[in-house]
């Protein structure tokens, strides 16, 4: 029997994935997109070189990982028929963790988000109706809880279905939750909502670079349109990821909703810059909060320039997470924290080294290219 993971070669899945493969005995099923195994195994390794040595790579992923090549937002996941018979006869449970992030795009949401997850449920059912499901694991967001302001919520306030949304990925992930607990009533459900998921806590690399780019924008200019007061929820990923990986292996999880946060222990952004200066960051800022719309309207502005002068990009990055910068509003972390006796690093802690990086590699990280190997090692990985 396998464990079934979607978004194994994004950030979140990946670090999922790794944990699997390190630190407990599962067989994995990944879908990965791509036209054959071997272009599979090379997207896997892009992804997985953060966290192992190709050797270690190429031995579990051989020993311990069945590749299905398929596409979330075709029926079925586009598997034939034979791909989709083993996946429903092997799969124990599920964790959904593939999603579209594209803020401004309601296309790509509905797409690969509400779609997608209906495909995999679809799975899910069959599963359960041949041989019983064990638990199926959604990856949401904290943005299901819509437009806020000034808030602390707990996993139980979040979701009120007349409040308007920020974007289409938000509006689209809580109608996912929806349609997992709708579809798989009578199956054990996790929903885990990550707050902003940014960097590694352990060490100062990332494959994942649009919040940084906009978080590193924001630490490079003197005045910030925010009140020095107001708090930013963010979470490392290596501390979400265990946090999934746990509680989906856990027999009898103590709750169905785990927020993913930094909680009330959330720093503010005078905290932020504090910290950032103590490390060696030589900006000094000043805390404008009436810019927000201002700059707001700016950066809008600049989403639109054109492409040779560099900065309609990070603006366009800037545009949609401006929103989730300024609603001042965390989500309680008591129950994760509770069961797994740990709580996430604070960001102050390892982000100037994180910025150290994104900007040395300027937001690409530096992949190693698959390796020339002797052919026993080709007939392993084959």
């Amino acid at each position: 029997m396998a464990l079934f993971l979607t978004g194994s070669t994004g950030s979140i899945g990946s670090y999922v994935a790794a944990d699997l493969l390190k630190n407990h005995s599962d067989r994995l099923a990944l879908l990965v997109r791509a036209k054959d195994e071997d272009e599979a195994r090379k997207r896997l390794w892009k992804v997985f070189q953060l966290h192992m040595g190709f050797e270690e790579f190429s031995q579990l992923t051989h020993d311990r990982v069945d590749l299905y090549l398929g596409d979330l937002s075709r029926e079925s996941l586009g598997l034939d028929d034979s791909a989709k018979h083993r996946l429903v006869k092997t799969m124990d449970s599920v964790i959904h963790c593939a999603a579209s992030l594209n803020r401004k795009s309601a296309k790509a949401c509905f797409n690969v988000n509400l779609r997608g997850t209906l495909h995999v449920l679809k799975l899910a059912q069959a599963a359960r109706d041949d041989h019983g499901l064990r638990r199926f694991s959604d990856v949401s967001t904290v943005a299901v809880c819509g437009k806020r302001k000034n808030e602390t919520l707990t996993e139980n306030d979040m979701l009120e279905w007349s409040r308007s949304d920020y974007d289409p990925y938000a509006r689209t992930k809580k109608f996912c939750e929806y349609m997992v607990e709708e579809l798989l009533s009578d199956v054990e459900r996790t929903v885990f909502r990550p707050s902003i998921v940014l960097g590694d806590s352990r060490f100062p690399e990332t494959i994942q670079f649009d919040m940084l780019r906009a978080f590193v924008m924001l630490a490079s200019v003197p005045v910030l349109p925010f009140r020095k007061s107001w708090r930013v929820d963010i979470a490392p990923t290596d501390f979400v990821a265990k946090a999934i990986v746990h509680i989906h292996q856990k027999r009898k999880p103590d709750h169905d909703i785990y927020n993913l946060t930094s909680g009330i222990a959330s720093l503010t952004y005078e905290q932020i810059v504090k910290g950032l200066g103590e490390h060696g960051l030589a900006t000094p800022h000043v805390f404008i909060p009436w810019l927000e719309k201002p700059v707001s309207h700016f950066v809008n502005a600049l989403s639109y320039s054109p492409k040779k002068l560099g900065v309609a990009y990070p603006a366009s990055l800037m545009k949609v997470f401006m929103p989730y910068l300024t609603f001042n509003t965390v989500f309680d972390n008591s129950r994760i924290t509770q069961e797994l006796g740990e709580h996430p690093v604070p960001f102050t802690e390892y982000a100037y080294e994180l910025f150290r990086f994104a900007k040395a590699c300027k937001y690409n990280f530096p992949y190693q290219p698959w390796p020339e190997v002797n052919s026993k090692q080709e007939s392993q990985v084959a």
